[in-house]
């Protein structure tokens, strides 16, 4: 077959955007020039990547859809190789593409990308945030080659590999008649006005665990973002269910938030990486996955130690790893 990688990323793009028309404004080239590549691909593939719509622009077919995943891994190699030859051999360069669920993003991901660059200076790593559903629709895209996130309704062809697992615990007001607790149940809470992280998947977790001891919480606020949640629950407008510990008790304007464990022993979120399960990694992506395991158990010992309910689990996973490494030096 008789095609270039221009020919690729000229379809890759119309693919992503769903779009000639903005495909060619992202990639500086003629709408022609984008039309041109596909008709060209489908002609020497045999396959019909588009379905076209008059005046609303292009879906994937079915061959599509398989044929973007490959394309993508394609480009991505030949990048990384033009990158291996600029630095003389130097194994784990190139570009990684990663995405991530925006509640430990901002924890985890800075301080991350930091430590992986200075290891290896010369990847380029370009990260988003997205909801679970966008995140699994850019995977199995192939716009993203990993993505950090929950175990939340994966489908079979993701591959995730959990790195460490946030039970639910409760967030108050400093000044909430419950916030001198040590624990709390779910059924003392429900007399009480919630405040909801309104995210697909995530909205559905919370209210699996009060459906699991059979509670019906009083649902008074909803946002959709950490910081409108935090700033509700401390200035005393309801409580909260979180996963994700907190670096400091502050919300945004100031005010102080409790976090109490919960009573009960209730499902937590795994936090780990997912990938499409039939395509391989690259050298960088592998390198990122290992400094990511590295600093996420250094980080819980750092950071999330400060709430004394993770204590355990930190310990818990410490002695998991080195019981691993024990048995795999044996």
């Amino acid at each position: 077959m008789h095609f270039t990688l221009k020919h690729l990323r000229y379809f890759v793009k119309a693919g992503e955007h769903s779009s000639v028309t903005r495909a060619a404004e992202e990639l500086h080239v003629s709408q022609p020039s984008i039309s041109s590549a596909i008709l060209h691909l489908e002609d020497v593939t045999g396959l019909q990547l588009f379905v076209r719509h008059h005046a609303q622009g292009l879906s994937l077919t079915a061959a599509g859809r398989q044929f973007i995943l490959k394309s993508n891994q394609l480009l991505l190699d030949a990048e990384n190789l033009g990158r291996y030859a600029n630095t003389l051999g130097e194994d784990i360069a190139g570009t990684l593409r990663i995405v991530s669920f925006p509640t430990f993003t901002p924890i985890l991901l800075p301080s991350l990308m930091k430590k992986f660059i200075d290891s290896y200076p010369e990847v380029n790593i370009e990260c988003d945030e997205k909801h679970q559903k966008d995140i699994i629709q850019s995977l199995v895209s192939g716009h993203y080659e990993l993505a950090l996130t929950y175990d939340l309704q994966l489908p079979s062809d993701i591959e995730f590999e959990a790195i460490i697992e946030f039970p639910p615990y409760v967030a108050l007001a400093k000044d909430h008649p419950l916030a001198d607790r040590t624990e709390l149940s779910l059924a003392e809470l429900a007399a009480y006005p919630m405040v909801l992280l309104d995210w697909p998947m995530s909205r559905e977790y919370f209210f699996s665990l009060f459906l699991s001891q059979n509670v019906q919480p009083n649902v008074a606020y909803r946002a959709q973002s950490l910081g409108m949640v935090s700033g509700l629950v401390a200035n005393g407008l309801g409580y909260s269910l979180f996963n994700t510990p907190l670096v400091n008790n502050l919300a945004l304007d100031g005010r102080e938030i409790v976090a109490i464990p919960l009573l009960e022993k209730l499902l937590p979120l795994r936090l780990g990486v997912a990938k499409i399960s039939r395509l391989r990694s690259t050298p960088v992506a592998d390198a990122f996955i290992s400094t990511l395991k590295e600093h996420a158990s250094e980080l819980a010992q750092s950071v999330f130690t400060d709430q004394r309910f993770y204590k355990n689990l930190v310990q818990a996973n410490h002695d998991q790893t080195s019981a691993d490494e024990t048995g795999s030096a044996t």
